[in-house]
Formats: C-alpha cells, structure tokens, sequence
C-alpha cells in the first residue's frame, strides 16, 4: 500500500507553508501513532513524501524536523528518516504539579525559571552546536515565522525553536527541562492586542526580531549574543504576561 494511501489524501498546495508544514508533521505524527510505521520503519523518502502530498521539499524537511524535535524519529546518516519508540513520560514532577496555565501568575512563574534555565542553553548552543543543529534551528525559526504571517497558531512551531536550541547544547538534560515543562508556557494569542491590525503587525514582527537575533548568534557562535538575546525575548515574553495581568486586575 503506497504511502498516500495509509495517510490519506494529498495535502492541498494552498495557504502558506506554516500551515502545510504543521499539517504534513500531524499527518505523521497520527500514522505513526496509529502504527503504520512502528518504532524501527524507516519513514518515506523525501521524494516520496514531496510527490504523495504535493509540497514542496522545504515543507516536508520542516515537518520531519518537527518530529525529529519531539523525538519521534531519527535522521541515519545515509539511511533515511526512522521512527523512534515512543516515551513513556514518567510521573509530573513536584514543581509542576500545581501550575494552573489558566492563571497569568502562573505563567510568569515558568517564564521565570525557564530563562534561568533557557539563557545558559542559548550560551551553551552557539559554543556547541553541529551544523545539522544548526540547520535545524533555521529551519524551525522558519515554520514560527509561517505560522505568525499566516495567522495560524504559534504555540507548536514556536515550542519546537526552543527545544531545537536545547537539543543543540548536547546536553540532553536542557531539553529534558523543556520537555517537562511542555508548549503550553509558550505565550499564547491572548497577549497579542487584536484591536488595531497595526498592533498585530508590530507584535508579529517584535517576535519575529527577538527569534532572529537569538538564531543569528547562536549560528555566528557568539556565546555571549546568543544568552543576551535569549534573555531579552523571554524576559520580553514577562513583561508581556505582567502587561495583561495589569489589564485583568484594572476596574470594570
């Protein structure tokens, strides 16, 4: 059975290549979780993925760069794209237990910690990292960059940066930290002010500008540019938060 066949029809060419990534990765990511690649198959070439779901080869490494980023497969040299076993996420630390995303105290919270955490890995991620991390990180960069022109959610895209940047200290323990953590400390649509478009302009190209200068260091190999940056977007993403929690506390 070809491949379009086990995971359905081709995905349309329309619409921007933020969207056709983040719906080529969850066509994936739900064959391989319905088992029509098991820990150990070895995924469809590039070619193959290109012509079964008409996109481009940029859209299709984009995608398996977002599995890659959630450890569910593996790139062998000269071998092609593997799938990984699943998992098998342990009990939710103590720390994590009692964080409800609902509240913006909360969210400030984890912002907090994870620029204590997240700055080092920048650091450590421009001294550190292979060219294939390197590539990886553009490419991840990229699809954030997709989904905010496209307007389509951000979270996923922008979740994956990160944990590319932490992959690529080559220190497993930095990604693990995230990973706990999970997307849902990645600010969400509700700090964008959604009245006068100019603001939304403003807001997509601030994001924008903060991931470029974290990438470009950390690809210059510029330690110290690289934690600035990083330091500079996430306490950015507090400022944020604390911005909106002014707003929510103000009287009716």
């Amino acid at each position: 059975m070809s491949f379009q066949a086990r995971t359905g029809a081709k995905i349309g060419i329309a619409g921007a290549s933020g969207t056709l990534t983040t719906r080529l990765a969850e066509e994936l990511r739900k064959a391989i979780a319905g088992g029509q690649f098991p820990p150990g198959s070895r995924l469809p070439s590039e070619a193959q993925l290109t012509e079964a779901h008409g996109v481009s080869r940029t859209v299709v490494r984009e995608a398996i760069a977002a599995l890659r980023a959630d450890r569910l497969v593996e790139a062998r040299q000269g071998a092609g794209v593997f799938v990984l076993e699943v998992e098998v996420p342990g009990p939710t630390p103590l720390f994590l237990q009692n964080i409800d995303h609902d509240r913006v105290s909360s969210m400030i919270e984890l912002l907090e910690l994870r620029t204590a955490v997240e700055v080092e890995a920048a650091g450590l991620a421009a001294l550190r990292r292979s060219p294939a991390q390197e590539e990886v990180i553009f490419e991840r960069h990229f699809a954030v960059r997709a989904c905010l022109e496209a307007s389509v959610p951000t979270s996923e895209a922008d979740f994956a940066l990160h944990l590319a940047i932490a992959e690529a200290t080559n220190n497993p323990r930095f990604r693990e930290f995230l990973a706990l953590i999970g997307k849902n400390v990645i600010p969400r649509a509700a700090l964008r002010n959604d009245d006068p478009e100019t603001d939304q302009a403003a807001y997509i190209q601030l994001i924008l500008q903060e991931h470029q200068d974290i990438v470009t260091a950390i690809s210059n190999g510029d330690e110290e540019g690289a934690r600035a940056a990083m330091r500079r977007h996430l306490r950015g993403s507090q400022g944020r938060y604390r911005a909106l929690l002014r707003e929510q506390r103000q009287p009716v």
